[in-house]
């Protein structure tokens, strides 16, 4: 007599599933990513072998108090120069087997939208949190793209960036402070933040820090400098009581600050979209080309790539807060 091996209930009783769409359990917040999309950040590029930014960085030194009768001086004045970026690809493929499709088809689907959809947007969410990372790193060379540790430097005298040294030209650094406490956790950070923010901007009022991007951890010590609140009471809700800030309601002199899980401990950057641009080539942005049957294989392929670069303009409009403790 055999033995089965499925088990009576499983062969006569089908399960009961909940929710049409897979439950995300991977993917992060890519905050940072969302916030250079959202947020006037991104610019598109009409071709072009280089991404190039002008840059205005001296003045003018013929212009000084001379006497009535003085000669003036007729030197040429080199005020311009450009800071150039190389454009680099992100990509990946998709992948369906025949067998996968045919399994999937008819009432045997247990996905609402469908295989093929569910599977893209979690190519396209993984192509995001690919981007997002390496935003959010260190790279300067090779293939990944430029990170925002590159860019905005917590040690801003040194390195290239868009072809200019920052060890030799002090226009091209961007601001730095450090938020090391003094006694207690987070002390020192208010402090930090309101030097940055002022070094960033001109005059305190123009070319300000619109964003924050912080850790977690640093999002949250920066919640607990905070002025304690007591109790806030909504007429619609008589009886409840918050005591604490909602995240999206946290800002630094009117610069919205957020927290992304891919961030570098111990770092907060403040920046604008004036001087911080995601540059991407036109119609190649998140491009996906036509699925591919691959003449020894029993599948189909697609592909999904963006072809672009995180690029700088004003330097000393961008900063950071390093060795946050």
């Amino acid at each position: 007599m055999p033995t089965p091996n499925l088990g009576e209930a499983t062969a006569t009783v089908w399960e009961n599933r909940f929710g049409g769409k897979p439950r995300d359990v991977i993917h992060n917040s890519r905050a940072f990513f969302f916030s250079l999309a959202a947020n006037g950040f991104k610019q598109i590029a009409d071709g072009g072998r280089l991404f190039e930014f002008l840059l205005e960085f001296a003045e003018n030194t013929n212009f000084h108090s001379v006497s009535e009768m003085e000669q003036l001086d007729t030197s040429r004045i080199n005020v311009f120069d450009a800071a150039r970026f190389t454009a680099k690809i992100a990509a990946g493929t998709l992948v369906i087997s025949n067998l996968e499709e045919l399994r999937a088809s008819g009432k045997s689907n247990k996905l609402q939208a469908g295989l093929m959809a569910e599977k893209m947007e979690n190519a396209k969410d993984s192509h995001t949190s690919d981007i997002n990372r390496m935003c959010l790193g260190s790279a300067s060379t090779g293939k990944d793209w430029n990170g925002i540790q590159h860019l905005i430097s917590i040690t801003p005298t040194t390195g290239t960036v868009g072809g200019i040294s920052r060890d030799s030209f002090s226009f091209h650094r961007n601001r730095q402070a450090s938020g090391a406490q003094s006694a207690a956790p987070f002390d020192n950070l208010r402090k930090a933040l309101t030097s940055i923010y002022n070094q960033c901007s001109l005059g305190g009022v123009k070319r300000t820090p619109r964003w924050v991007q912080a850790n977690r951890t640093e999002f949250e010590g920066y919640e607990t400098i905070l002025v304690a609140i007591e109790q806030i009471a909504e007429a619609r809700m008589k009886q409840d009581s918050d005591i604490a800030f909602k995240n999206e309601m946290l800002k630094f002199k009117g610069a919205k600050m957020f927290f992304d899980e891919d961030a570098v401990a111990g770092e907060m950057r403040l920046y604008q979209n004036e001087d911080l641009k995601l540059v991407y080539y036109k119609d190649g942005w998140f491009k996906l080309d036509p699925k591919v049957d691959p003449h020894n294989q029993l599948a189909n392929v697609h592909k999904l790539a963006t072809f672009g670069q995180l690029c700088i303009r004003g330097s000393r409009h961008l900063g950071v807060v390093s060795a946050i403790t």
